[in-house]
């Protein structure tokens, strides 16, 4: 190891214990960097410690480092804007942006990442001298101090988090999974994540099932991966890795996952969702995620870049992750795409308005969208969008209620449904929908849905079609067909009584739409209407100005839909199984963004054309234009829906939902589980 860093790490470790008996600053902020100090005494307790407690010590440890973030808590945590800014003035929300920061000092310890915990406890020090002097730094001091610490360890923070995306060789987290003991349950806590019921039941529950049982769970996963090579006719063989994302408490299945992975040809590369503000994109998590403290807390800090977000740090961070994919140019050539594993269940979250957050500014907004779209672009350069899949699943997480374990096993058989059988009947509603150019889409009741949708033109009918029949591989569970519409035609309102997207519940949600685009939009969250409107601005459009509709979708698994109301769990469904319970809408990009030029068929061998719409195509002339890097579904209920149908050239109408019920001859069967 580098004795430059060990010793840095030496000196600023003793440094920090030292401050923990200071009293050389004055209140309020004494009280800042005492309990500050305090939590980075107990991270190197951890970072230094030769021998694992005993699990139950890990327990105790793992309650101790997260206790502050719980929601009985936050409302005296340092973590809490408001908070800080009600403690500390002027310096309020920059001292809550180092408080969080300084939190991935947990994962520091734990992985034994000595040179990024040095980083973390030299930044903390220098914010802590600025405050020793005969008089307190400016605001505009710590700012600057909080900056260069961006400005400077940016390089190293995007490339690690790079080559985590893509290096089989690191696997701490793999270790843990392959070589703990899984049946106590208690080994959750070495991951140095946040450990709740959820993680806690869900590892007990499959701890409770055969090896058998779990090896087939495993199998859904892993061969939808499989067939979504296949079924997109691209070559798995060679691919050399698989990128695995999960919510602890399925060690089980993703140890068996592994294995049928490997006997693929596949290592796996296991990465935490990312710590550094630098690499977090707003609530967004990719990697493998504990439980959630507070739900709030990662809210109110999602924005966080505010603070550095400039024209020349996007440049820099740009030109940065270009460098860093150069770097394992080899690896991301191999490296075969996501398979994700996903929860549901949660308590539902609607966000409470923190005043003194980070909030990013028009300009701000501007360029994060600009860098996102460039990163996508960098990105599908060293892993060819042509060449890699993916693949989907969720579970449920005992937050859902009971009886927890009987939803666990309605959703393996939600997960596991006949693909034939949903094949077949999809390509009857398919058959429909290709016969004319126009659908339209009608609520009733209180649903004031009114759509009209414009569908591509099929030169070649007996060999294009508009639809992709979706069976159970990348995307599981089994049943919807979808496709991405003409923007030009495609207009009129689209409402939904409620729904959850990305774990935020948006109330009577209604978007306009003009040539393809949403133009108006509105929800009944708050009491003011520009809070609604900021609302979905951030969540839905994410700071565009406008945004196009890029799918339109008919889902066919009444099975989940009927299990849902059975259960009571419609608002807690992950947007993977609930946009297959319903018609649903996706604004941002189409279905097969940084794909268009790659063919894709159905079972039945016809080319499915939809793959562009107006603004993707722009790609050939302004690639910059083309890609909005966010697709967001909004399913609308069955009992919500109207009518569904499609018009031909003589205006003639046929009907493929009515009154919430599919009445096309040869899809009736879908009503059986409706009519339970």
């Amino acid at each position: 190891m580098d004795e430059l860093l060990m010793e840095r790490y030496a000196l600023a470790a003793e440094r920090v214990r030292e401050i923990r008996e200071e009293q050389r600053i004055p209140q309020p902020f004494y009280e800042y960097f005492r309990r500050t100090a305090l939590f980075l005494v107990r991270t190197l307790e951890i970072m230094e410690r030769d021998e694992e407690p005993d699990l139950p010590g890990y327990q105790s440890e793992n309650r101790e480092l997260y206790e502050e973030l719980l929601p009985e808590n936050y409302g005296s945590c340092y973590g809490n804007p408001d908070y800080a800014s009600a403690q500390l003035g002027e310096y309020g929300r920059l001292f809550s942006f180092l408080y969080t920061e300084l939190r991935g000092c947990i994962s520091f310890a734990y992985e034994k990442s000595m040179e990024e915990m040095t980083v973390a406890l030299e930044l903390f020090l220098l914010v802590y001298g600025s405050f020793c002097g005969e008089e307190l730094p400016g605001e505009k001091s710590l700012k600057e101090i909080l900056v260069s610490y961006v400005e400077d360890y940016c390089q190293d923070m995007v490339e690690k988090r790079t080559r985590d995306l893509v290096d089989p060789s690191q696997d701490f987290a793999v270790k843990i999974i392959m070589e703990s003991d899984l049946s106590d349950v208690r080994y959750l806590y070495r991951f140095g994540e946040f450990i709740g019921e959820n993680e806690l039941r869900a590892a007990s529950l499959l701890g409770s099932m055969t090896q058998e049982e779990v090896d087939a769970l495993a199998r859904v996963y892993t061969e939808g991966y499989r067939m979504g090579f296949e079924n997109g006719r691209k070559n798995l063989k060679i691919k050399k890795s698989v990128d695995i994302q999960y919510h602890l408490g399925f060690e089980r299945i993703i140890r068996a996952a592994v294995l049928q992975f490997h006997a693929l040809g596949l290592a796996p590369v296991i990465h935490r969702t990312a710590v550094h503000a630098v690499n977090k994109r707003g609530m967004r998590k990719s990697g493998y995620t504990g439980g959630c403290a507070n739900p709030q807390f990662d809210y109110d800090h999602r924005e966080d870049s505010a603070l550095f977000l400039t024209e020349e740090m996007s440049r820099k961070k740009r030109r940065i992750l270009q460098v860093s994919y150069e770097k394992v140019k080899k690896l991301a050539k191999v490296m075969g795409g996501p398979a994700v594993i996903e929860t549901f269940g949660e308590t539902p979250f609607s966000p409470a308005e923190c005043s003194s957050a980070f909030a990013l500014s028009e300009e701000q907004k501007k360029l994060q969208i600009e860098y996102n779209n460039e990163a996508m672009q960098i990105t599908n350069r060293y892993i060819p969008g042509e060449e890699r899949s993916f693949t989907i699943i969720s579970f449920p997480v005992a937050e859902i209620g009971e009886p927890y374990e009987e939803i666990f096993r309605e959703t393996v058989k939600i997960n596991t449904l006949d693909n034939c059988l949903y094949r077949k009947i999809q390509q009857t509603l398919i058959d429909t929908l290709d016969s004319c150019e126009w659908v339209e889409v009608k609520g009733k009741g209180e649903n004031q849905t009114d759509l009209l949708i414009h569908l591509h033109e099929l030169k070649d009918p007996k060999k294009q079609t508009n639809f992709e029949n979706c069976v159970a591989d990348v995307n599981i569970p089994v049943g919807e067909v979808f496709t991405s519409p003409v923007l030009a035609g495609t207009g009129g309102v689209l409402n939904v009584s409620g729904v959850y997207l990305e774990g935020l519940l948006f109330k009577n949600l209604t978007l306009v739409f003009d040539c393809g685009q949403v133009i108006d939009y509105s929800c009944d969250n708050f009491e003011s209407e520009e809070e609604n409107r900021k609302y979905i601005e951030e969540n839905i459009l994410h700071h565009h100005k406008k945004i196009p509709m890029g799918e339109f979708a008919i889902g066919t698994n009444t099975t989940a839909y009927t299990a849902a109301r059975k259960y009571h769990i419609e608002d807690r469904l992950p947007i993977l199984i609930a946009e297959k319970t319903g018609p649903h809408f996706a604004v941002g990009d189409t279905c097969y963004s940084w794909e268009e030029d790659t063919p894709v068929y159905n079972p039945d061998g016809k080319e499915i054309i939809a793959r562009d719409n107006e603004i993707s195509a722009l790609r050939k002339e302004d690639l910059s234009m083309a890609y909005y890097g966010c697709h967001t579904d909004i399913t609308i209920p069955f009992d919500e829906i109207g009518s569904i149908s499609v018009i031909d050239d003589d205006g003639e109408m046929t009907a493929i939902i009515r009154d919430g019920r599919f009445v096309l001859p040869g899809t009736e069967a879908l009503n059986e589980a409706l009519e339970q």
